[in-house]
């Protein structure tokens, strides 16, 4: 394979992962309107995303594997491709958690208890972290990814907010358990996806500097 070949198929890999992170984008947006309308077909449509997005991984990593031995990669392409390895795995990883939080809409959607607690401005949150960390990889953005790791911490808090609020609700038993519980395990897969996205950002970062913030060391140029 020519150096231009390469450049090419490394070309190629960027726009797949553009897509691929567009999926997972659209796959946790509507979990996040199933849970405010629970509408058959935004489930539909998130269960058929989730899917599409595990497909995307498999040619995706095949993709990555035959660069990874038709050339020579040089340090930096050895950063692109270690880090689309990585951040297909955290994007899977967003397609699941969108459709485990579509399959508690029904058990939840029923219950007062998801008007008592603030999980559609959660939800919000993350799906900003997402789309950010999608940006940030776009337009090799340091400036957003770094916000995007920030933003970590207000999900975080959100997240015990909402842990907080449920469990002061079931102890009074103001609401069922059964529901609290379930709409507790959606705020949890959100708040797992916040995480995906900072790993998202963290390979952003990885593959423009040769430095990965979780391990603060260097990693070639």
């Amino acid at each position: 394979m020519t150096r231009t070949r390469f450049d090419d198929q490394l070309e190629e890999l960027h726009v797949e992962l553009i897509k691929m992170g567009s999926l997972c984008e659209e796959a946790i947006s509507l979990s996040a309107q199933a849970l405010e309308k629970n509408e058959e077909k935004t489930k539909e449509r998130v269960f058929a995303l989730e899917t599409e997005i595990d497909q995307m991984e498999r040619e995706v990593e095949t993709h990555c594997m035959r660069l990874l031995l038709h050339q020579q990669p040089v340090a930096r392409d050895l950063r692109a491709i270690s880090a689309a390895l990585k951040m297909i795995s955290d994007m899977e990883r967003i397609g699941d958690q969108a459709a485990d939080i579509v399959e508690l809409v029904p058990y939840i959607a029923q219950s007062e208890c998801k008007n008592k607690v603030n999980i559609a401005e959660m939800a919000k949150a993350t799906v900003s972290m997402v789309t950010d960390s999608v940006e940030a990889f776009v337009k090799k953005d340091l400036k957003l990814a770094e916000q995007v790791i920030e933003k970590d911490d207000v999900v975080d808090e959100m997240f015990a907010s909402i842990k907080k609020k449920l469990m002061e609700l079931v102890r009074s038993q103001n609401v069922d358990a059964e529901p609290a519980l379930d709409l507790l395990m959606a705020a949890k897969y959100f708040e797992r996806i916040g995480d995906h996205a900072v790993n998202v950002a963290e390979w952003v970062e990885y593959s423009v500097t040769g430095i990965h913030k979780s391990s603060e060391h260097h990693l070639g140029n």
